[in-house]
């Protein structure tokens, strides 16, 4: 029997890591001596992998400063974790919607432009590491839109591009979903605007949390 697999984004999804992001890609720029880009532009590279989107926010930059702010944004973003500083709350109804999601005979899974470290945390934080049967991150696979991540989660998960779902907030999870030949189902709580997810593939944008059992079971 293949399973069905529902596949979910982490920032903007399913936690809100706007903050944590800003402050500390703010940091890594001032540490280099650059004016920090505008939190907009920031909120909009959210879900690439992190030398993708600083590239993205740097792109007259050589390849020498990009690695070294990604790199000043690993370290600001390890040290302000290490003083309890990363506060990344789930999205209300998050919690139900894998129960009712879980009962309904779905398995679940994460894709994410995180690194491992990023995502163990998050989960780890809000109980949930077992909930999910596959986690797939930026340290392991090309940046989205590449669907290496979603192929694999598949293959651990036991199901099948047309058993999957991917859900996520960014027009980079939409076109990820696409390039895998899966459902791309979005969300508008998130960093991208809902024209822009209807743009790159979403086959609908979900409203609420409350939305999303009864749109997979469709």
């Amino acid at each position: 029997m293949t399973n069905k697999l529902a596949l979910f984004d982490c920032d903007g999804t399913m936690v809100d890591s706007q903050a944590n992001i800003c402050a500390s890609m703010d940091q890594a720029f001032e540490k280099h001596g650059l004016i920090p880009p505008d939190h907009h532009l920031v909120r909009r590279i959210v879900g690439l992998s992190l030398i993708e989107a600083v590239g993205q926010l740097l792109p007259e930059g050589d390849a020498a400063i990009v690695a070294a702010v990604t790199q000043s944004y690993k370290d600001g973003f390890f040290e302000l974790r290490q003083r309890g500083g990363v506060h990344e709350p789930l999205y209300d109804g998050l919690l139900e919607t894998l129960e009712e999601l879980e009962a309904s005979g779905w398995v679940l899974g994460v894709a994410t432009g995180k690194s491992d470290r990023g995502l163990q945390h998050v989960l780890e934080t809000h109980g949930l590491l077992d909930r999910f049967v596959t986690l797939q991150t930026a340290d392991r696979h090309p940046s989205k839109p590449h669907p290496a991540m979603v192929e694999l989660a598949i293959a651990e998960a036991g199901a099948a591009p047309e058993t999957t779902a991917m859900i996520g907030d960014t027009s980079f999870d939409m076109a990820m979903a696409v390039n895998a030949r899966v459902r791309p189902v979005g969300v508008d709580w998130g960093y991208h605007d809902e024209h822009e997810l209807i743009e790159a593939g979403a086959e609908i944008v979900a409203a609420n949390m409350a939305d999303l059992n009864g749109i997979l079971n469709q």
